[in-house]
């Protein structure tokens, strides 16, 4: 028996010994008392309530806890990509081909996830920063269109004329000749061989390794391939290609110069490219005049030694190219910014090595006439 029920029991016997007493001071003893059950039963009722109160706001506070862990659970897809055990998936996947360990990270994260095998936001952070890191390409125009791009360029045109007010000879119409470059996408692969050790890397470590490896080295062979490409431009355009001036001229102190004036007036950003030991032929211009002249004009140097020394070189060729890249250039990625990467862990097995190979389609081109100039190794 609960004292609330205790009370009410007392205060029952109360009314029948008031009916029964016929003495006032008894009577007036037993309504003191019952006042004080009263007040006591009061208490208890506020102190339940305020239990009931607390308790159900214990329940609240528990059932909010309980839904802020489940909405934890559940990341967006940006987060849920960045996720360690999503990149620790990635690693594996790409290890082993299977998807199995992503697809389980699927079901526990199923909000705002297609339920396709996504690319970690780290892998295109890497692939970016890799890409970036060949100077070249970090400064040709880059696009992502399906398919081979065609691109219209200015082969010839007579350009704008002046109008005097109230002539009575109209304004010549421009006679404009264009060319179009056709971009073909071209599959660069690279492979790499990697021992156990490289494989027994987790998560991000091995994906970093991997991807700016295999990244970097696509990058510098399409730089390779837009710098064959320049040094080959005809120095007359045609319907489908642009052209490119030819100087020759030793390393010395105008040959940058000269180059320069060659460019068209659109191309106002040019970048200097030549092999590393050219650089130096270039350098001893600079030292033979005291350090008082610049024979880079101030512009950026980019290396590529897939351009000749001149010292090696033979006479006519191409040892130095100036231009701007970033509107004389362009290199289409029609499937987007990722490498491609295949696992293969059987060819080599007996050599304890894994080869990786990444893929990535390119198609470069030139797309602007006069853009770049080629100085070529004179006649000694």
């Amino acid at each position: 028996m609960t004292r609330l029920e205790e009370i009410e029991t007392r205060k029952a016997e109360i009314r029948e010994e008031v009916e029964a007493t016929e003495e006032i001071e008894k009577v007036e003893e037993l309504n003191q008392e019952v006042e004080a059950l009263n007040e006591e039963a009061k208490q208890i009722e506020e102190h339940e309530e305020v239990q009931e109160q607390a308790e159900e706001l214990e329940e609240k506070s528990y059932k909010a806890q309980e839904v802020i862990k489940e909405e934890r659970k559940i990341m967006t897809n940006e987060e849920f990509r960045n996720s360690k055990e999503y990149v620790d998936a990635y690693a594996e996947y790409i290890k082993t081909g299977s998807d199995k360990e992503l697809r389980a990270l699927y079901t526990t994260n199923a909000t705002e996830v297609t339920g396709s095998v996504e690319v970690p936001s780290i892998v295109e952070d890497i692939v970016r920063t890799a890409w970036e890191r060949e100077d070249l390409m970090g400064l040709v125009r880059s696009l992502s269109v399906k398919g081979n791009l065609k691109v219209q360029f200015e082969v010839s045109s007579t350009g704008a004329q002046i109008h005097l007010e109230g002539a009575e000879d109209g304004v010549t119409e421009e006679e404009l000749v264009l060319g179009i470059v056709e971009l073909k996408p071209l599959s660069i692969k690279k492979w790499i061989g990697i021992s156990d050790e490289v494989v027994d890397m987790r998560g991000e470590a091995f994906l970093r390794y991997i991807y700016d490896e295999l990244t970097y080295r696509i990058a510098k062979k399409c730089a390779d391939e837009l710098i064959g490409a320049i040094a080959q431009l005809p120095q007359t355009a045609s319907a489908s290609s642009p052209s490119a001036n030819k100087i020759t001229e030793a390393p010395a102190v105008g040959t940058i110069a000269s180059a320069i004036a060659n460019l068209s007036d659109e191309a106002s950003n040019p970048t200097i490219v030549m092999n590393k030991l050219t650089y130096a032929n270039f350098k001893a211009v600079a030292y033979a005049n005291g350090y008082s002249v610049d024979p880079f004009e101030g512009i950026r140097v980019v290396f590529n030694n897939t351009l000749p020394a001149y010292d090696s070189a033979s006479n006519g060729a191409v040892y130095c190219i100036v231009g701007d890249f970033g509107m004389g250039a362009i290199a289409n990625y029609p499937n987007g910014d990722g490498v491609e990467i295949k696992y293969d862990e059987t060819t080599l097995m007996t050599d304890d090595i894994v080869r990786i190979l990444g893929r990535r389609y390119v198609g470069l081109g030139v797309v602007a006439d006069k853009a770049f100039t080629l100085i070529a190794k004179p006649t000694e």
